[in-house]
């Protein structure tokens, strides 16, 4: 008798496998486990795939080297690397050291065509285990000079890059009025970096 269910849907495949192949396992056969079922998820369907690793703090590190050790493995023998993107949450470090990791990461993945997400600023609440329940409101809101900082140093690599910048966003559930965003930052950095470049773009950034 055939099984009538429909197939389980990407998210839902890689929650399983990584319920499979939890942590201290190596990532490299999770992640060919992750690229295989995006793979025929995406030949079955006729649909593009993206994959992305989100919020790499430094004490994680070192599965981001493991993940880029995959993509060059990976790339050297198909031309595209395992993931779409990654993404490093360095935003608990100075913003020196912020960017200048991102750079040096940077600069390896651009060849391979990968996408970059960088965070600079807090974003409030917890999670992966890092925990911003305590921080100071004013530490919640990237100042335009921090955003296009970054946008110097990685626009000399590659342009495939995008900064989250924080504007009071915070993880968790919270009682009405306890969180207030400010979207309207977000246009202070598109205006700051315009002027700094002189250009005709009004969106740089």
């Amino acid at each position: 008798m055939t099984n009538s269910k429909p197939p389980l849907p990407v998210p839902s495949l890689l929650r399983i496998t990584s319920e499979l192949f939890p942590r201290p396992m190596a990532c490299m056969s999770r992640l060919r486990v992750h690229k295989s079922l995006a793979l025929l998820t995406r030949d079955s369907i006729n649909s593009p795939v993206v994959l992305h690793s989100d919020h790499c703090a430094e004490k994680l590190l070192p599965w981001f080297d493991g993940m880029l050790e995959a993509d060059e493995e990976y790339y050297k023998v198909h031309r595209e690397p395992l993931f779409s993107s990654h993404m490093l949450d360095l935003s608990e470090e100075s913003k020196e050291k912020n960017i200048a990791t991102c750079v040096k990461y940077f600069k390896r993945m651009a060849p391979m065509g990968l996408w970059l997400e960088m965070e600079i600023g807090i974003t409030g609440g917890e999670e992966d285990g890092v925990d911003n329940t305590g921080v100071d409101n004013s530490s919640l809101y990237t100042q335009p000079e921090d955003v296009y900082d970054v946008y110097g140093a990685l626009s000399e690599i590659s342009p495939n890059f995008s900064i989250a910048a924080a504007f009071g966003n915070v993880h968790g559930v919270y009682k009405p009025g306890n969180v207030r965003l400010h979207p309207e930052l977000l246009a202070k950095h598109q205006a700051y970096a315009k002027q700094k470049i002189g250009g005709k773009l009004e969106l740089p950034l």
